[in-house]
């Protein structure tokens, strides 16, 4: 099939036949090629495919430009694994220029295992032409949109505390925090600390030992209670039990703001309180303080938390920060020096217990924040970082989120909604190599030159680039122009965020800067912008769906795109993540050879809504095949070989040259009603729901209506091969966004005007006669209580009965009777007749519901028995289907009993086995009479006949001399039904004679058959 697409251009033709028709945009999230593909980006690309395929088969222009994320961390971590480096300085010894060839090698490396893949799952996916975050003029683009947004005045830097890897030796955004795995359950030392002061001893808590070293300040609430304690421990008072314990002898309750002001002793020396400033090492008032936990007064660091900055901030305290960028204490902290800060946390506990300034110590679980790309403990940092101020447009944010059609709805206002109202400002820089370098250059003065584009940092410095990245961009100089200054201006050496990067494909995978004139790729992206369907994981939502939505709504003021859906986890069959450690991964291409395409994809649509997540494994998609795709394919293949053997050509099965039976009629209506559940289903980005209606059909097809006309399919009835070849030909276009390759098989075999089922427009709705679907419904349940009724009774189908009495009256009657032959054949009797009530096929019979009455009733159960066995059991059913209560007395006092508490049975006629579902019932006649069993014995002496045609091989079409040999009875029953029996197996000639061959067992007696080709 593959072969075939390319050699009919196949995927080009459906894009060109559709040129000039609405457009329908959509926006690939480039994923990152420097590792092989899994089955979770399986289940990504499959769900871009669908909706793709759908709306072009819809007349749609749908473009689908792919694309590689080419720039950041976890490239260059496996670049440095695979050098060898172990820390951010082993980098430039390296090389800037080499480390960077080596990125832009790897990052590129697995583009064809990808494209492969692509193309096998039949994702349909312009990789030819797939931009690349890389590429010089999508960099341009970048460079555009960052002046553009500093033009707003919404870029700036400042000091400002962030999230920090050491190990990376940079700072992370506030959605990076968001990425799955970020947050993981650490214990740590916790330590209650001493500080001396001339009111009491002040116990301060902190879970960051390691910060002590820099303690600055301590904070108190001024209006919460503290209490000194006859120890001379001030604490909170809401605290003091907790500490000291229930018996605690409180010396002096006064509020904190008396704290206000008051020196202490800090916990070290190594840096001097006049050093932060005039209010160093002295209590100071602050809004985040509480007395939920710890001691309320709190350890102030004012390099290393977000509260303790602020309060820095507002009291002129100096942001002193002794850890260096790789995670270790400088030279101030001289016992600690070169070491890492949290590795000293154990020390630093141990040198206050030995100089008596340590209340206790204890481990402390908690929820800690590591780098979502290497797994190292962050560490909060004062450090200057280039941000955009996001926090300034969370209005416009937030309208432009309200135009997006979520998928799942809740995502809109839950986890999205919630993201965008706690939004802050953007961490833009990066202080690494590999990446989109920030173009901001700045002189000695402190000018800045905010640079749009390669062809501006030419024009300004005379230096044309080839390639703008580190380290060859750092080299660009020019004299500053700002008031005359004529200073030199160097670049800042940061490159800018990933996100940034992959939330500017709407413009910048066309190379567009919108607001120049002339520029090449403008007209594309207008006319792609914004798109109308994305598709990613739900984490995307604090990541790609996020940098989408900021990046163009600081630009555009709008959204990028207009529809979205989320996908959620592939777990393995336990519910664990899946991890190569585990050995639990499912590799794509071991589903792809066991299964196919069509059935991983198939999956993925139908097993669950998308964003529910999965619970995967080969068995379970095994079982998708068993129950779908195996019944599709025996369905077309049984009209295959009927077609074959009565010599049907598709050019004569038109649906208005033949005479339609009802069961045609029924089997085209429930098509047409299910061809609009699918296109709704499919315009509101449903591929589950719409999946799912296709399988019923074709369950329908298969178990109904094939089943029902196996002889007219037999005999080659016109009508019957027209109406399945349609319906066949209908689900294999409904079916191509879904399962593209079984879809254009069957299309091809069965029709064909069209290279591809996916160059034909998609099926559209058509009246269809509800009536009629709504009688077949009513007559299908009555066939299903009545083999249900053959079954408790344990008489064979193929055993005729006499009668079925059906509860039925008015419109439910007509229908019935409308299709009586069918419903008759199928039950297998000679007649149907009809009750109103199904009261009038039994006994009703009432008892107590032992669970529910005994714990209310207790010993009085007897009495209740007695009470229940009194009642007269018809009325007191008619009365619970009704929904109303009976009556007991028990004791005295009279009870209301519900349904709930009665169990309500129906003891059939003598003769008869009711099968009965609420107000529906059917009974079968069970008396067979020798007319009735010498009828089953030809019924059963055809399928031992059959069984042996197909033990001997026979075509379905071959005539066949019989000769049949065993006991009189059921030789007598052949003669009998000789022109029925011969009809069925398509026997020329019968004969009853000797055999000696292995006999057939019927009703006890042994039959033995032989059959010869003619």
């Amino acid at each position: 099939m593959l072969e075939r697409w390319r050699e009919h251009d196949v995927f080009r033709q459906s894009i060109e036949r559709r040129r000039g028709g609405p457009r329908w945009g959509f926006f690939e999230g480039p994923p990152t090629a420097n590792g092989a593909p899994g089955s979770h980006h399986v289940l990504a690309r499959v769900f871009k495919d669908i909706f793709t395929r759908y709306r072009t088969m819809c007349g749609y222009q749908v473009d689908r430009k792919g694309g590689w994320d080419c720039h950041g961390l976890p490239v260059e971590l496996a670049v440095e694994k695979e050098l060898g480096m172990n820390q951010k300085s082993d980098i430039e010894k390296y090389g800037i220029d080499r480390f960077n060839a080596r990125c832009r090698e790897i990052v590129l490396s697995h583009i064809d295992d990808w494209t492969r893949l692509t193309e096998r799952i039949g994702f349909w996916v312009d990789t030819e032409h797939a931009y690349k975050t890389l590429d010089t003029s999508y960099v341009d683009s970048v460079w555009w949109a960052l002046k553009t947004i500093y033009e707003k005045d919404l870029l700036f830097e400042r000091l400002k505390v962030v999230p920090y890897c050491p190990r990376c030796g940079t700072g992370l955004s506030s959605h990076e925090l968001g990425q799955p795995g970020v947050y993981q359950d650490d214990v740590d030392p916790s330590a209650y600390v001493i500080l001396p002061s001339a009111r009491g001893k002040l116990v301060v808590w902190t879970t960051t030992p390691w910060t002590l070293v820099s303690n600055a300040a301590v904070a108190v609430d001024p209006e919460l209670i503290y209490v000194r304690t006859a120890e001379d421990y001030i604490v909170a008072e809401a605290l003091a039990a907790k500490l000291f314990g229930e018996g605690v002898e409180i010396a002096e309750r006064f509020p904190g703001a008396e704290l206000v002001g008051l020196s202490y002793e800090p916990p070290f020396d190594f840096i001097k309180g006049s050093e932060y400033g005039e209010l160093g090492h002295t209590v100071l008032p602050a809004d985040f303080v509480t007395a939920e936990d710890g001691t309320g007064l709190v350890h102030t660091a004012i390099a290393f938390g977000e509260d303790d900055f602020r309060l820095g901030q507002s009291n002129g305290l100096a942001p002193i920060n002794p850890v260096l960028p790789d995670g270790t204490y400088d030279k101030r902290i001289a016992p600690y020096s070169g070491r890492k800060v949290k590795d000293c946390d154990e020390d630093i506990i141990e040198d206050l217990r030995s100089r008596g300034k340590l209340l206790k110590a204890e481990p402390y679980e908690h929820s800690y924040p590591h780098c979502w790309r290497c797994n190292t403990p962050l560490l909060y940092y004062a450090k200057p970082s280039w941000y955009i101020a996001t926090s300034q447009i969370k209005d416009q944010l937030l309208a432009a989120n309200e135009t997006i059609n979520w998928q799942p709805p809740h995502v809109k206002h839950g986890r999205f909604g919630n993201w965008l109202e706690g939004n802050v400002d953007w961490a833009l820089s990066r202080e690494r190599y590999w990446g989109t370098p920030l173009p901001v250059w700045r002189c000695p003065a402190g000018h800045l030159h905010v640079v749009g584009s390669l062809a501006e940092l030419e024009d300004v410095s005379g230096v044309a680039l080839d390639d703008p990245h580190r380290p060859f961009v750092d080299d660009v100089t020019f004299a500053c122009r700002t008031g005359g200054c004529d200073e030199l201006m160097k670049r800042v050496p940061d490159v800018i965020d990933v996100w940034f990067d992959s939330g500017s494909m709407p413009f910048a995978s066309f190379g567009a800067m919108p607001t120049v004139e002339q520029n090449v790729g403008n007209d594309e992206f207008e006319a792609h912008f914004p798109a109308d369907y994305i598709c990613e994981a739900l984490d995307q939502t604090r990541g790609w769906f996020y940098s989408m939505l900021a990046v163009s709504t600081l630009l555009f003021g709008e959204s990028s795109y207009r529809n979205v859906v989320c996908l959620g986890l592939l777990l393995d069959e336990n519910g664990q993540k899946m991890s190569k450690s585990k050995g639990n991964i499912v590799e794509p291409w071991d589903v792809l050879d066991t299964y196919g395409a069509d059935a991983f994809r198939w999956y993925f649509f139908t097993s669950k809504y998308p964003w529910d997540g999965y619970r995967f494994s080969l068995d379970s998609l095994g079982e998708a095949v068993r129950q779908f795709m195996l019944q599709l394919w025996n369905t077309y293949g049984f009209y295959v070989l009927y077609a074959n053997a009565n010599g049907v050509a598709s050019e004569s099965l038109s649906l208005d040259a033949v005479e339609l039976t009802d069961l045609d009629r029924w089997a085209l209506s429930r098509l047409n009603a299910t061809v609009e559940t699918v296109r709704t289903g499919l315009d509101g980005f449903d591929a589950t729901g719409s999946g799912r209606a296709i399988a019923e059909y074709v369950d329908d097809l298969s178990n109904w209506y094939v089943r029902r006309s196996r002889r007219r399919f037999w005999e080659g009835e016109p009508a019957a091969m027209a109406t399945l070849h349609h319906a066949l030909v209908t689900v294999a276009k409904l079916l191509a966004p879904f399962t593209p390759f079984i879809a254009d098989e069957i299309y091809g075999n069965l029709d064909g005007s069209e290279p591809s089922v996916h160059l034909c427009d998609f099926p559209q709705d058509a009246a269809h006669d509800a009536e009629l679907e709504q009688a077949m419904a009513i007559a299908r349940e009555t066939v299903r209580l009545g083999l249900a009724a053959r079954s408790q009774a344990k008489v064979k189908l193929r055993q005729p009965l006499h009668a079925a009495v059906v509860v039925a009256a008015g419109a439910e009657r007509e229908a019935i009777e409308r299709l009586a032959e069918m419903v008759r054949d199928e039950l297998n009797v000679r007649e149907l007749r009809f009750v109103s009530e199904a009261d009038e096929l039994g006994e009703v019979e009432i008892k107590p519901n032992y669970r529910t009455l005994g714990p209310r009733f207790g010993a009085q159960m007897p009495m209740v028995a007695a009470a229940v066995a009194g009642l007269d059991a018809g009325r007191a059913a008619a009365t619970l289907r009704d929904g109303g209560t009976v009556a007991i007395g028990v004791g005295g006092t009279e009870h209301a009993l519900t349904a709930d508490d009665l169990l309500v049975s129906m003891k059939p006629l003598e003769g008869y086995q009711v099968e009965r579902e609420g107000s529906h019932a059917v009974a079968l006649e069970l008396e067979i009479d020798e007319s009735l069993r010498v009828e089953g014995w030809a019924r059963e002496i055809v399928h031992a006949i059959q069984a042996a045609r197909r033990a001997a091989e026979f075509d379905i079409s071959d005539r066949i001399a019989l000769t049949l040999d065993g006991p009189a009875e059921l030789l007598a029953a052949a003669r009998e039904h000789e022109q029925y029996i011969a009809g069925e197996v398509l026997a020329v000639e019968v004969r009853y004679t000797a055999l000696d061959v292995a006999p057939t067992m019927i009703d006890g007696l042994e039959l033995r058959i032989a059959v010869r080709r003619i």
